[in-house]
């Protein structure tokens, strides 16, 4: 006698294919069931390509079968893939609680990313946002300093059963650093993969609570890290931190060239330049290039991508990063003003950006006047 193709379905409503919620027959993936005596032919269909996911599929309904059907079964399943002539994109997990995640990403180092990167998570937490940092720089982590608790260390506490890594808050801000962790005298010397993993923990293993931002503080370049971050979260948008040099230019270039790539396709909010002149304290009016003018400004129009401002080369700004005082913490500021102007020109970018979303990933931003999506 025949196996009935009823109690088999009922069997494989317990089996989902990796990346998707629905269950097998819930989502129509079993395309036919044959018994014939002992006998049982399972035809599956999955949008998963990969060998990897055939054969986990395979398994699993071999499995249950046996389990629930009949130990001494034989069971074939053919498993095919339905990629609709797109490459397959691995669902990519998302961090509870976290509405918006902007990188700030520059090509080369030593071009102000870091500082960059600390007064607008102060601006945003001003203007009433929830806000954090992951200092994604593994080998130079400098957040830590910037933010006055390089001698903290985040403390683990219980969520739901699980163990967490709770981040350090200062000014409001809450911060995650490789720097927590590491001795500052020694280098930190680890291949790619290590690095990843670290940044993983330090992503999905925090308790991050709610947040309006989390901006990512990448390290210079474009490489194993940046590949890991966008592989691993959906990355709401990238600020791209330049100065006004050739030099400088030319490695912003590839940085945007990176997130525009087909395959990773993170909007780039803007460009941002740094050290764009200098004004001696004697001299208030004066204003000196010394590497160069508007070269940002020119590289954004030139690419097509939104300018979102310029910050001045001033003594004060490496003194306050040096002390753990980040310069928007100060009032009514031409710095201050700098920072924000900053911060709102990206709100701005970043509710352009929103609004082309699905109803899904759609961020509501409502905590300052002026920049709110639906």
């Amino acid at each position: 006698m025949a196996y009935s193709k009823k109690d088999i379905t009922k069997a494989l409503e317990t089996i989902s294919a990796p990346g998707e919620g629905k269950s097998l027959i819930e989502s129509g993936a079993v395309k036919n069931i044959v018994t014939f005596d002992k006998e049982i032919i399972v035809d599956v269909t999955i949008a998963n390509p990969s060998l990897q996911a055939k054969k986990k599929i395979e398994v699993e309904i071999m499995k249950v079968i046996h389990q629930e059907i009949d130990v001494k079964a034989d069971v074939k399943v053919n498993v095919t893939s339905d990629t609709k002539n797109e490459p397959f994109k691995p669902e990519k997990p998302k961090v509870p609680g976290i509405q918006n995640i902007i990188a700030i990403a520059s090509g080369k180092g030593g071009v102000g990313k870091s500082t960059i990167t600390s007064n607008m998570a102060v601006s945003l937490q001003k203007m009433g946002f929830k806000v954090g940092i992951l200092d994604a720089d593994v080998y130079g982590p400098s957040t830590h300093l910037m933010f006055d608790v390089a001698n903290a260390r985040p403390l683990s506490i219980e969520i739901d059963g699980r163990s967490k890594m709770q981040p350090i808050e200062s000014y409001g801000v809450k911060i995650l650093s490789l720097g927590f962790f590491t001795d500052a005298n020694q280098a930190v010397i680890w291949r790619g993969a290590m690095a990843s993993k670290a940044l993983n923990q330090m992503i999905f293993d925090a308790h991050w609570g709610d947040l309006d931002f989390l901006l990512i503080d990448l390290p210079p370049g474009t490489g194993d890290i940046h590949l890991s971050i966008v592989q691993s979260i959906p990355v709401t948008g990238a600020v791209i931190v330049s100065t006004p040099q050739n030099i400088a230019l030319a490695d912003a270039k590839k940085g945007v060239a990176m997130f525009k790539q087909e395959n990773i396709n993170v909007p780039v909010l803007g460009i941002v330049e740094n050290m764009s002149y200098f004004t001696p304290a004697e001299l208030p009016n004066n204003k000196y290039y010394i590497f160069g003018k508007d070269g940002a400004k020119n590289l954004a129009e030139d690419i097509g991508a939104p300018f979102l401002g310029e910050v001045p080369l001033v003594q004060s700004i490496r003194e306050a990063g040096d002390v753990g005082h980040p310069v928007a913490l100060q009032t009514n500021t031409p710095l201050e003003i700098a920072f924000s102007e900053i911060t709102k020109n990206t709100l701005s970018e970043l509710v352009k950006r929103n609004k082309d979303l699905p109803p899904t990933e759609i961020v509501k931003i409502t905590t300052m006047s002026g920049c709110s999506t639906k």
